[in-house]
């Protein structure tokens, strides 16, 4: 008679220290909650660095059949924390950044793909509730989920191009998948936010719910139902699914990292940066 596992048989990424990431399981379900320690669970070094690990580690345990991510707090994340990031993107916003910033710079955005692919690449299906704010990265972050619910609080934007960037996590690649082309271009080209319920109608999320409480045991209630489903046949009809789109969203996310190797390092950029930092509107002037 085999005895029950106990919690040092977890496997280890069940109890690693994440910065990140707070990870819970339980009947077959991983709770993945963004928890900072940016304010707004911004996307800071610590998610870049950690989020794929634990996303390929939640993908290698069998006792997990699906996944629930949500943020802490009143907000889901307030996308790419550009002030902590700096470091890796100074030397590329140098007068003189060449061949050697660019390429390391290059490295550098393929590694922070890594982090959003891992979530959409997890064998376990990936239910998001969305609760305040989902800004930029955290679009990304989303837009590599299985299932997208929302409360009615909750506010999108693809605000990359207000900082002068070209979205370069996933977004550009994946949300023509899911609510097409027009609405894509439409959020993508004026930055501007939406509502749930507009998110709703364009179908970037199944369902809204009145308040996060509810939202969030919405998306349990969704991974306890894929959870009772035969394992393996789960990830056999992700992978079905994904297989069509897998190339294009690949050849896109290799495009945008060659493009903004090239090309992101502006005055404009250098300007919203700036901006940040004074609390102001940018003024770009396409230099």
């Amino acid at each position: 008679m085999t005895q029950d596992k106990t919690l040092t048989d977890s496997p280890a990424y069940r109890t690693h220290p994440y910065k990140a990431f707070e990870v819970t399981v339980a009947d077959h379900v991983a709770e993945v909650t963004l928890i900072g320690p940016s304010k707004g669970n911004a996307q800071g070094p610590d998610f870049w660095a950690e989020s794929a690990p634990l996303f390929e580690a939640i993908d290698a345990d069998p006792d997990v059949r699906a996944v629930v991510l949500s943020g802490s707090g009143k907000h889901f994340s307030f996308g790419l924390d550009l002030a902590a990031m700096m470091g890796d993107f100074g030397k590329v916003l140098a007068p003189d950044a060449k061949a050697g910033p660019r390429t390391e710079f290059h490295h550098t955005i393929k590694r922070m793909q890594r982090a959003i692919d891992a979530v959409a690449d997890c064998r376990k299906p990936v239910v998001a509730a969305i609760s305040g704010w989902c800004i930029g990265g955290a679009v990304d972050l989303i837009s590599a989920a299985d299932i997208r619910v929302a409360s009615a609080d909750a506010k999108f934007s693809v605000r990359e191009v207000k900082v002068a960037i070209v979205a370069d996590m996933g977004s550009l690649a994946r949300l023509p998948l899911i609510i097409g082309e027009g609405h894509t271009r439409e959020l993508a080209l004026t930055g501007k936010d939406i509502d749930a319920a507009r998110a709703e109608k364009i179908g970037l999320v199944s369902d809204v719910y009145d308040d996060k409480d509810a939202a969030l045991a919405a998306a349990r209630g969704i991974a306890a139902e894929i959870a009772a489903n035969a394992p393996l046949v789960v990830q056999g009809v992700k992978d079905v699914l994904d297989h069509s789109r897998s190339a294009r969203v690949d050849d896109s996310l290799r495009y945008v990292a060659a493009w903004n190797a090239a090309f992101l390092p502006s005055d404009d950029l250098t300007e919203a940066v700036t901006a940040v930092f004074e609390k102001r509107p940018p003024n770009f002037r396409g230099q």
